[in-house]
């Protein structure tokens, strides 16, 4: 992914989160998420015109897996179609990003963007249960980890990869890893547990 585009992801991710939030409006979300949709579908395109081997077709062809996901949100919400497609959809990029994690890691020798996959995988398996299965409890926490995701992920990775200063090294894939559990450890406690039902109390017993 390159890295403007990274940091435009993290634009689009912190937009969904308030959208989950509902902070903000699906119409209101729509303009950048079909923005930053056709962004990322032009780039892996291009990239995989111009790759001279296949390190980089595997590199690129992930990414559309995310720009189809941002084109499908902001088409759901200027339609007002039904998001258990996207939902579904959702599970295969989750899916996509797990194993992509573990080549990142393991093939291409990469840690901290390894480590970045997971958060994706994650992230985008949230949207599955919310979207596809509708668990609605988890929309809180799904919404505040794609913020999170979205700085820790994409807008500051993005920045300093434009300036030169994105380390790749253990101890940022560590610190990532760090944030990312503690994040949905903390996450998980206070907004992700359903709500109690209500219980009528009992009436006092009558006397004879």
């Amino acid at each position: 992914m390159s890295a403007a585009g990274l940091f435009y992801v993290g634009a689009v991710l912190i937009i969904n989160g308030l959208l989950l939030l509902g902070v903000i409006s699906a119409k209101a979300a729509a303009p950048l998420n079909l923005f930053v949709g056709s962004l990322q579908v032009v780039v892996p395109t291009v990239l995989l015109v111009q790759a001279a081997d296949t390190f980089a077709i595997a590199d690129a062809a992930p990414l559309y897996l995310f720009g189809f996901t941002y084109l499908w949100v902001g088409v759901n919400a200027i339609t007002g179609w039904e998001q258990h497609g996207l939902g579904w959809f959702s599970l295969f990029v989750s899916a996509t990003a797990l194993t992509t994690a573990v080549y990142t890691g393991l093939i291409r020798g990469d840690g901290p963007f390894a480590v970045i996959w997971l958060y994706w995988a994650v992230l985008w398996f949230l949207f599955f249960c919310v979207l596809g299965v509708e668990r609605t409890h988890l929309a809180r926490l799904t919404g505040w980890f794609a913020i999170i995701t979205g700085v820790v992920t994409a807008a500051v990775p993005g920045a300093l990869l434009v300036s030169g200063y994105w380390p790749t090294n253990t101890p940022v894939a560590i610190a990532l890893a760090c944030v990312g559990v503690l994040s949905l450890a903390w996450l998980w406690l206070s907004t992700a547990r359903p709500a109690p039902e209500e219980t009528t109390p009992a009436e006092p017993a009558h006397s004879t």
